[in-house]
């Protein structure tokens, strides 16, 4: 996928909001991208499709399209092939790499097919064979939504008969739900921005558990950067997001979850290909480490759209 700048900034279009269950992070991300496109100077102007859909945003005819809407609808290439067919540039990843990535069984499947590590899965269904999932996968487990982000629809089971509630709590978010061996250890992410790899953060919880309390209402989650691990460590982290974010096609921005266990051993969870950008986000606390402002951050990721012409 070759990329261009956006050679024009007549007028970018930032959207959020829209239908997805994320629609209130994806508010919040939204207005504060906004706000800094308009800081500096750029012409932009806030779009929720959720009002008008795609025909609204044709209508105010933008020269580039800034995503900030995560979840489904948004995240899962559905918006990144009409903004194609429409020939408008937006930000982000493609139409693949952003349709992979809203599926964690299939993003584990490309991992592993690349040689790279993640933990173990299984599909589950109502009719699943709950005493085998706990033999193959053990206790603690995760299940998890397939298709959703922000930690929605996720539960730690801790015995064979949490098991069956979990998976109930998990479809009413999604049709495709898996269960994936927990790793136990600490939590690190890793932000990418062109191709530069921002420094990590480990993310510290209270209550053990970084689920959607945790990132978005919570003040008590602890986000340590410097991360703690040896610059060595750092790099090799470094490294192998690099390359899990390249096997998913990923492009321009974006962010791997990952866990490292009491071995030291890395695993990678899922890739995020439109992070929050909220006040409590990830990203722009990374980029802040790094010397990067949250204007400045938003302007590189602005000129990372892709040129829909050229994309493959």
């Amino acid at each position: 996928m070759n990329r261009g700048q956006v050679g024009s900034l007549d007028r970018v279009v930032v959207v959020y909001g829209g239908t997805s269950a994320e629609r209130e992070v994806s508010l919040k991300s939204g207005a504060a991208i906004l706000a800094a496109l308009k800081r500096q100077g750029v012409d932009a102007i806030g779009y929720d499709p959720k009002e008008g859909g795609l025909a609204g945003l044709e209508r105010l005819a933008p020269s580039a399209v800034f995503v900030a809407l995560h979840g489904r609808g948004g995240e899962d290439g559905t918006l990144q092939g009409a903004l194609e067919l429409l020939g408008l540039p937006y930000t982000g990843s493609g139409v693949l790499a952003s349709a992979l990535g809203m599926d964690k069984q299939r993003t584990k499947q490309v991992w592993q097919a690349v040689g790279l590590p993640t933990p173990e899965c299984i599909m589950l269904s109502e009719h699943a064979d709950w005493a085998a999932v706990v033999e193959q996968l053990g206790l603690p487990m995760m299940v998890k939504p397939v298709h959703e982000g922000s930690t929605l629809g996720i539960s730690i089971v801790k015995s064979q008969e949490e098991l069956r509630s979990a998976y109930t709590a998990a479809a009413k978010f999604d049709a495709r739900v898996m269960a994936e061996r927990f790793v136990v250890g600490d939590e690190y992410t890793v932000a990418l921005l062109g191709d530069d790899v921002l420094p990590a953060i480990r993310v510290e919880v209270p209550g053990g558990f970084y689920d959607y309390e945790a990132k978005y209402i919570a003040n008590t989650t602890q986000y340590h950067l410097p991360c703690g691990l040896s610059d060595e460590e750092e790099q090799s982290l470094a490294a192998l997001c690099k390359e899990a974010f390249v096997a998913v096609g990923g492009q321009g921005w974006g962010r791997i979850d990952v866990m490292r266990d009491k071995a030291g051993q890395f695993w990678l969870i899922e890739v995020n290909t439109v992070p929050g950008m909220t006040d409590h986000s990830l990203v722009p606390q990374a980029a802040a480490h790094a010397g990067i402002d949250f204007d400045t951050l938003v302007m590189r990721i602005l000129q990372t759209a892709i040129a829909p012409s050229v994309a493959s």
